[in-house]
């Protein structure tokens, strides 16, 4: 994406103290050469910047660092990327000044900025809330009668709308870290597991919370069962256990039917949790009865390999995957600067048939609050809590290289070669557009791209994320 209005919009956003620093762009005066393919690079002091552009050239080039292109050979198509409204980033969003976020909000969302379009909600409370908080806490209410979604009208509808009015293809999906305290073994909200008695309260939840955030003009297109069925995090946050057998009894008996018979399309996604446990997913997804209402399974990153996700696509080529959490760690020394980490993973996930791939929270401040959790996140950005500033982490990086340039619909292609230190992997827009991104964690090197009858060369700083596009 190196258009022109694109470039003015940084500019704009700079001066209002909202972009990157001027370090980010190649030299004032530099001209950057045309060519056949577009580039930008994430790298040293550049973030997204317009590269020399590079030619083919008839002939098969020369060298052993050589990746090879097959757009013939196409796999999985990509629904989105990225973030999480969580109750915390909405939080963040609303303490700016109309006019800075108005401005965040279209670089993060516009489809001509960023283009982040698969986002997630919480139903609840998550560790990352302002309070702990349900939409019906108290005593046993099994008929929903005090069930109202009152708290998110403060700041976090509002926020939703306001992203979505941006853009207006924006998918949203909403998971909860915890039933409401009276549904499980203990009372809280804090760890603990679900009672099985209410499983048919617990689906009417459900529903009342997409009919009330449907009548706020905010739909919801899928919801997972439970965030992190496989943990109750020794109860320091909202979370929840939910065996296996559990989950697939909730969704086939209720939460499936329940949706079904409202006439509500709400898509039903399972696990929501770690790679290690594919088996799991596999498992639930052998229950017949479970796939009548459900078609796609939920990972997050923290333990285990992508390798994993294919291994369910092997046994429901049908199934469709996606990455749910994940996000940078505020402490850490590399926040701003750990692009390359989050090059590799999103390429192996996107290699291993995920559909998209949405982080953690959208915005935080700088201490990674609000938190009532014990874990210390960052945001995609950060909004200094006292002058607003904002910065950007090393994962907003390396997700420009994808977002505003993996259109939905786009098909993943086939690319091959082994290069050291570096990961590739390629796409076909709608509109016919190609792209490769090229993730190197080691030192600068060429590589040599070849297609067809074609071939070219690309140079890769080190510790890069470089995406090439062309038509």
């Amino acid at each position: 994406m190196s258009s022109e209005p694109t470039r003015r919009s940084f500019l704009k956003i700079s001066a209002l103290g909202l972009a990157a620093s001027s370090a980010s762009r190649w030299p004032e005066g530099f001209a950057v050469p045309a060519g056949d393919i577009s580039v930008r690079v994430t790298g040293g002091a550049l973030r997204y910047a317009a590269a020399p552009g590079i030619s083919w050239r008839t002939g098969e080039g020369g060298g052993n660092n050589a990746v090879t292109l097959d757009p013939g050979k196409r796999f999985q198509d990509v629904l989105g990327f990225g973030a999480a409204f969580t109750d915390a980033a909405c939080y963040t969003f609303n303490r700016l000044e109309a006019a800075a976020r108005e401005s965040l909000f279209h670089e993060l969302f516009h489809p001509a900025e960023m283009g982040l379009n698969l986002c997630r909600t919480c139903i609840g409370a998550s560790d990352y809330s302002t309070e702990v908080f349900s939409y019906d806490e108290g005593d046993p209410d099994p008929e929903m009668k005090r069930c109202s979604i009152a708290h998110d009208q403060a700041y976090v509808l509002p926020m939703l709308r306001e992203a979505r009015k941006v853009n207006p293809e924006l998918f949203l999906f909403s998971s909860p870290w915890s039933p409401p305290g009276w549904m499980k073994a203990g009372g809280s909200m804090l760890g603990g597991s679900m009672r099985q008695r209410y499983y048919g309260p617990y689906a009417q939840y459900f529903l009342k919370f997409l009919q009330s955030y449907a009548a706020e003009g905010v739909a919801i297109q899928a919801v997972t069962v439970q965030n992190e069925v496989d943990t109750d995090q020794d109860a320091r946050m909202p979370a929840c256990l939910w065996p296996q057998e559990y989950e697939i009894a909730f969704v086939k008996n209720h939460l499936g039917p329940v949706l079904q018979k409202s006439g509500m399309a709400t898509q039903i996604w399972i696990l929501d949790h770690n790679y290690n446990l594919w088996g799991r997913a596999v498992d639930e997804l052998e229950d017949p009865d479970l796939r009548k209402f459900c078609n796609a399974v939920a990972f997050h990153g923290y333990v285990g390999a992508p390798e994993m996700m294919s291994r369910v696509r092997e046994a429901f080529p049908q199934v469709q995957l996606y990455w749910t959490e994940g996000g940078p760690d505020y402490t850490a020394p590399d926040y701003a600067s750990d692009w390359v980490q989050w090059g590799r993973t999103y390429t192996q996930v996107l290699r291993n048939w995920c559909r998209g791939i949405t982080g953690w929270n959208l915005a935080l401040d700088e201490k990674g609050r609000p938190n009532i959790g014990p874990f210390t996140c960052g945001g995609l950005v950060t909004v200094d809590s006292q002058t607003k500033e904002i910065s950007r982490s090393g994962q907003y990086w390396a997700f420009a290289h994808f977002s505003r340039n993996v259109q939905r619909g786009g098909r993943r292609f086939e690319s091959t070669g082994t290069v050291a230190g570096v990961e590739h992997v390629g796409f076909e827009n709608p509109d016919g557009r190609r792209v490769l991104i090229l993730t190197n964690s080691s030192d600068s090197k060429s590589v040599t791209l070849k297609l067809a009858n074609q071939s070219a060369n690309v140079s890769l700083p080190a510790s890069s994320i470089s995406t090439l596009s062309w038509s």
